[in-house]
């Protein structure tokens, strides 16, 4: 992370990626801090979506706190987080108060299925965007668990915890395993 960064770039940033991603700012997020910007390195970005996702509260919220403090200190942190979180609170405020008033609308309510579909696009391209790395350099290891846990959930319907629970000893196992050859 580049320490040069000005308390007003991560404000105005922030607020670009707010305003960007209403409802799922990951995706944009990742492409403006590691694609655009190169505030951070792909590796950095998904080490500080780790630290973040530990920390109580929203992890994108957590991630702007954690960047801007790196970049800028405490006034980066104050300048990220308000970036964030300023531009949302006033749109959904006005987005609730024109709900209230036409939400009853058919075509609003399809309008709000549409952009639905649109964020579960942009969730499930990031989740992909980020796993690529791990599956370019350990596919071998990590590709017959990722099918599995695929074909239980999705396919055959099975619990998701209990999913979990059932391949994560087994894909433990598997990499310490793997790890001890190399």
């Amino acid at each position: 992370m580049r320490s040069s960064v000005s308390p007003w770039a991560l404000f105005t940033t922030f607020v670009s990626i707010a305003l960007s991603g209403f409802g799922g700012t990951l995706p944009f997020a990742r492409r403006v801090l590691v694609d655009r910007r190169a505030w951070l390195t792909p590796e950095e970005f998904t080490e500080t979506l780790s630290l973040c996702q530990s920390l109580p509260g929203p992890n994108i919220v957590n991630m702007s706190i954690v960047v801007g403090a790196r970049a800028a200190g405490w006034r980066g942190s104050m300048a990220a987080g308000v970036g964030l979180v300023g531009p949302p609170v006033i749109v959904v405020t006005t987005l609730g108060a024109l709900y209230g008033r036409f939400g009853t609308m058919p075509e609003v309510r399809d309008a709000l299925m549409g952009v639905g579909a649109c964020a579960c696009g942009l969730i499930g391209a990031t989740a992909a965007r980020m796993a690529e790395p791990l599956l370019r350099s350990r596919l071998r290891l990590a590709g017959p668990f990722i099918f599995a846990a695929f074909c239980a959930v999705a396919l055959l319907r099975w619990p998701l915890p209990y999913v979990l629970f059932g391949l994560a000893p087994v894909s433990i196992a598997a990499a310490w395993s793997w790890k001890r050859r190399i």
